[in-house]
């Protein structure tokens, strides 16, 4: 799995439809700002170019249940520590839910559960993965890595910087708990006095959830939707050939069927928003443009370096050694998706470089 992409990407979609936001400003770090009848928004700061994540604390009844935990630094613990010096009720944490892997949303899920004694709720695949993930912090990057990203035509000095960054993945999570309570897609759980729904995607990481409350007409969506940019969606040296493209549209489709328009989304980055179905077409409409443009540019052969500029409004450069990671991954993406449906063909090289060109008459 690729070590250089703990954040989404900020690629804008290009049809942005009109939202409601019912929020004029965030909650200031280190306060809280109630969303509904005992669930309050978190801000907590980040130390990458996304410089925030959104967490959610859910009324439990003899506690708060908190929805993702923020990156594992100094200024993390700090806002934490913050926040509990402010509270008033007497109450604790009750269990800490992770919607996925990534350091800023499980960063310091460890902290928090051994500090309160209380259970992680995690999807299976994504527990897992982040175990295997974080390992690598003790190994040198593996010659299947080094392939991969020569394959995609990087340069000899983007190869040696991925192998000086290899295994930064895990810097900034915490030592996961040694169990966890498993999250499992349509589950239903009492958190408080309400039921919340666990809906499960792909696409992004492997098993993300997200959690639907009817009663309260809330989604916390983790960054399955999110407001103003989309989600990362990469192909990784782990499973070269995959097809998250697919995965992630599929999943965009499955929470249109499963939860209801009227919801207030409750985002892992930007603000709270209204218009949940007009934000899924609008991504999928972005994606079909960025496959549009991405077919137009294979007339003729391309490397996965060569197609930033169809798919990205900034430049990607070597200079920004985690920018390039997941411009690449999510290029590998698109790239495998239309290879996928049979619209894009792949040759290799004698130098072992893949590049890509659109099947004529497709």
């Amino acid at each position: 799995m690729d070590q250089t992409a703990p954040a989404p990407t900020l690629p804008e979609t290009p049809l942005r439809p009109v939202l409601d936001y019912p929020f004029e400003t965030p909650p200031q770090r280190g306060q809280t700002l109630e969303v509904a009848p005992g669930v309050l928004w978190i801000r907590m700061p980040l130390p990458y170019a996304l410089d925030h994540i959104n967490l959610w604390a859910i009324d439990d009844g003899q506690g708060w249940a908190i929805v993702d935990t923020g990156a594992r630094t100094d200024e993390g613990v700090a806002t934490w520590r913050a926040l509990f010096s402010q509270s008033t009720d007497g109450r604790s944490l009750t269990r800490v839910f992770v919607t996925h892997m990534h350091p800023d949303h499980v960063g310091l899920a460890g902290w928090l559960t051994r500090k309160f004694d209380v259970a992680l709720w995690m999807t299976r695949l994504e527990y897992l993965s982040c175990r295997v993930v974080v390992s690598d912090c003790s190994r040198e990057a593996p010659p299947d890595a080094i392939g991969f990203y020569r394959r995609a035509g990087w340069s000899d000095g983007a190869l040696q910087a991925y192998r000086a960054r290899f295994g930064n993945f895990g810097k900034h999570i915490h030592a996961l708990p040694d169990s966890y309570r498993r999250l499992r897609d349509g589950e239903q759980l009492h958190i408080g006095r309400h039921l919340w729904r666990v809906v499960v995607g792909s696409g992004h990481s492997p098993e993300h959830a997200s959690l639907y409350c009817p009663d309260l007409k809330l989604l916390i969506s983790g960054d399955q939707v999110l407001p103003r940019i989309s989600s990362n969606v990469s192909v990784h040296p782990m499973e070269p050939d995959a097809d998250p493209m697919a995965d992630w549209l599929a999943s965009l489709d499955k929470v249109r069927r499963e939860v209801p328009d009227d919801v207030l989304v409750l985002p892992a980055h930007g603000e709270c928003f209204r218009g949940l179905h007009a934000r899924i077409d609008a991504l999928a409409s972005g994606q079909q443009r960025a496959n549009e443009r991405l077919l137009a540019a294979l007339v003729e052969p391309r490397r996965a370096v060569d197609v930033f500029g169809a798919l990205f409004s900034r430049p990607i450069s070597e200079s920004s050694p985690a920018l390039l990671g997941m411009a690449t991954g999510e290029s590998l993406a698109c790239l495998n998706h239309l290879m996928h449906a049979g619209l894009v063909e792949r040759s290799i090289d004698a130098e072992g470089i893949a590049w890509y060109r659109a099947v004529a008459g497709a």
